[in-house]
């Protein structure tokens, strides 16, 4: 008598991944997926989780106790991200279910975009391709698109873990001095390997040229950046965000940046994305990207190949690569 094969664990894709990560996949499950990539709502995303085993979710899949409340069987959740507040993640611990991020895979493409992002927005550089596109360009003139100088300056990093580090790097080549904030200071060594010094929260506003927010969300981080931290910046100064929208507060960076409080910004999150404030678009000075941050074809790859890798391994009994802890 032929012994019968054991029935493959059941693995759902909520968005649509690279063919090449379904078919490694499907070497190892049955897998649910959504190569189409359909919006799912609330309760599509709750019955498609309702049968399965491990899931790969990304940032724009809100997993709550409402979604999970069919899933009797869900062992592991697996997003393609390294922010993870679309995630309840103690509704997730509570129920049994390991969740895994892709953290480091992606530190320095988003660095590498997280620079390119502020020089655009100091250099005027989105606001002078549509002026060209738009028929414009006439003539060379002196202060034609003159937007603010990056070399010898002050970058300013809310936020120095791996991303920021990685464009603490990046600055030494601009012979930027490199002042940050967080919570605690980094070791002594690291300081000196990046030439960075840690400097008070209101410092880091004053006394930064170019700031770029490379923080966690959390809810204490929840508009960190309002009225008074903006007012605090030189009127030259430029503010990238790279992290999570709801860290700023758009409406009161708007108003600095229609003032003349703030010379410019550079948006490639935003609060309530995808949807972003007119306000925003109708402002020239501000550099906008639809969340791109990690988007190279590489570092995408390998995101989506560690979620993979995390699900193997929780589903064949093993622990995960890059769990999220309960605390």
């Amino acid at each position: 008598m032929t012994a019968a094969h054991p029935a493959k664990a059941r693995v759902v894709v909520t968005r649509a991944l690279f063919p090449s990560h379904i078919q490694r996949l499907a070497e190892h499950f049955e897998v649910k997926d959504n190569q189409a990539d359909r919006a799912l709502d609330r309760e599509a995303l709750a019955r498609l989780l309702e049968h399965a085993e491990g899931a790969i979710i990304t940032g724009g899949d809100r997993i709550d106790a409402d979604s999970l409340s069919l899933a009797s069987h869900l062992r592991v959740i697996a997003s393609v991200s390294v922010g993870y507040n679309h995630i309840d993640v103690p509704a997730c611990h509570a129920r049994g279910i390991v969740v895994t991020n892709t953290p480091d895979v992606l530190t320095e493409t988003t660095a590498d975009f997280g620079f390119a992002l502020m020089m655009a927005a100091a250099r005027r550089i989105c606001e002078g391709e549509r002026w060209m596109r738009e028929g414009h360009w006439q003539r060379w003139e002196l202060d034609q698109m003159a937007g603010a100088d990056i070399h010898h300056t002050t970058l300013g990093i809310l936020g120095m873990g791996r991303i920021g580090q990685g464009i603490a790097r990046r600055a030494r080549g601009f012979d930027m001095k490199v002042i940050y904030h967080n919570r605690r200071a980094q070791a002594p060594e690291i300081e000196r390997e990046l030439n960075a010094a840690w400097v008070s929260f209101d410092d880091l506003f004053r006394r930064s040229d170019h700031l770029v927010v490379v923080l966690p969300y959390t809810p204490e981080a929840h508009h960190l950046i309002g009225a008074r931290e903006l007012a605090l910046m030189k009127t030259t100064a430029t503010l990238t965000n790279i992290a999570r929208g709801g860290i700023i507060d758009e409406p009161a960076l708007v108003a600095a940046l229609a003032s003349g409080q703030l010379a410019a910004a550079g948006l490639d999150v935003y609060e309530g994305e995808p949807k972003v404030l007119p306000e925003l678009l109708a402002l020239k000075s501000v550099a906008l990207t639809p969340h791109i941050a990690s988007a190279s074809r590489p570092t995408r790859d390998a995101m989506a190949n560690l979620a993979i890798d995390n699900v193997i391994a929780v589903l064949s009994g093993k622990p995960a690569l890059t769990p999220l802890e309960p605390d």
